[in-house]
């Protein structure tokens, strides 16, 4: 066994893993999306709604970081779901391109839509983060910005 093929049975091991952490990525994004639109609705019907948790010991610098902890996993969301999409494509593609060059057409272009799939999953679940990532980073600064008027570090 040389290298090449060792690289090739990896990286083919690695599939299903990556499938079903792009299931898990789409999951995630539309749950979140779903929680977004409710905490939008809420704000449209409560202006004075907060979801930053403000006890009255707590530093600027720790309200930064429960901001930071509360916005941190859709940034992740995005910004690793279009990688496991990559992965998911590109590990199919060996197999398939292997299955053209030996004259099977049907066989390649089954896998081809699989592969395809994953990758639309993964773009699906990465955009779904971004938007709320904005959304409530937006959100949250505005109120970090209301806590620190009302303590007097900001005018």
């Amino acid at each position: 066994m040389n290298i090449e093929s060792g690289f090739a049975q990896v990286a083919q091991s690695l599939l299903w893993p990556v499938l079903v952490l792009v299931g898990l990525a789409f999951v995630y994004a539309l749950w979140t999306g779903g929680a977004t639109l409710m905490e939008a609705w809420q704000r449209w019907r409560q202006p004075q709604y907060r979801s930053l948790r403000v006890a009255p010991g707590l530093s600027m610098e720790e309200l930064e970081l429960q901001l930071v902890r509360q916005v941190e996993p859709v940034r992740l969301l995005s910004r690793l779901s279009p990688m496991l999409g990559l992965i998911a494509t590109m590990i199919p593609l060996g197999p398939a391109l292997q299955s053209v060059a030996a004259g099977n057409g049907q066989q390649a272009l089954a896998v081809f839509s699989g592969a395809f799939a994953g990758v639309v999953l993964a773009l699906a679940a990465a955009s779904v983060g971004l938007v709320v990532y904005s959304v409530r980073r937006r959100w949250l600064l505005a109120e970090l910005l209301v806590v620190r008027k009302e303590r007097g570090v900001a005018q």
